[in-house]
């Protein structure tokens, strides 16, 4: 999904000390910079020197912060926040609830401040194979990160075959809404597409199209 550099210290969350604002301030410049450069020249012709010279930094301080090119533009702060939100849900609820809402959550902390941002990345992630590459790669720490969650929550073992599917699978369906969603123009709502794919995780592929039609022209 698409969260932004400002992003990184939720309101409510703890206050940081010195260093930790430093490291926030330039971590941010960082990608900041990397933003703007992609939107004035596009990825491809943006390197690292110049993120750096923008950014006020040195090109080591960028890879100390980012490893790579792609990670500067993948790099979120979802992961805690879903892992936060779905602790914080009651034990009585149902977990398709708790995670539907904790999903939520976690778009709205990225999304409202800098849409734009938003749906830079994840055009990057349908235009870009570095990038959509990377980020097939960065998905196992959120799902190592679900894994935890849905094995305190339902009482199994992190590592059992049924907990690492679904939460890859979730993990999956995140990613593909994010890229139908640039796909289409990001012209439907994210939440709207989220849930949808929810639905599907949750209750199975309908067995059929209910907006097919048949031969004749009628729907059925």
């Amino acid at each position: 999904m698409a969260a932004t550099a400002h992003s990184s210290t939720p309101a409510d969350g703890p206050q940081l000390g010195l260093r930790e604002r430093k490291k926030l301030k330039t971590r941010i410049a960082i990608r900041d910079a990397t933003y703007g450069l992609i939107q004035e020249q596009g990825y491809d012709a943006t390197t690292i020197e110049q993120i750096a010279e923008r950014a006020e930094v040195s090109p080591s301080t960028v890879f100390r912060y980012f490893p790579t090119k792609e990670d500067i533009v993948l790099t979120d702060e979802y992961d805690p926040v879903m892992e936060k939100e779905l602790t914080a849900r009651p034990a009585d609820e149902p977990w398709t609830e708790s995670l539907r809402y904790a999903v939520h959550q976690a778009i709205g902390f990225g999304f409202t401040e800098e849409p734009h941002v938003s749906r830079l990345r994840t055009q990057l992630m349908v235009d870009v194979p570095a990038v959509r590459s990377r980020m097939m790669e960065s998905m196992s720490v959120t799902g190592r990160m679900l894994c935890r969650v849905i094995a305190a929550r339902t009482g199994r073992d992190p590592d059992s075959l049924e907990v690492r599917v679904f939460a890859m699978s979730l993990i999956g369906g995140l990613m593909e809404t994010s890229l139908y969603w640039a796909e289409t123009g990001h012209q439907e709502d994210l939440g709207d597409l989220v849930d949808r794919a929810l639905d599907v995780l949750e209750n199975g592929l309908p067995p059929k199209n209910p907006e097919a039609t048949d031969a004749s022209g009628v729907t059925s």
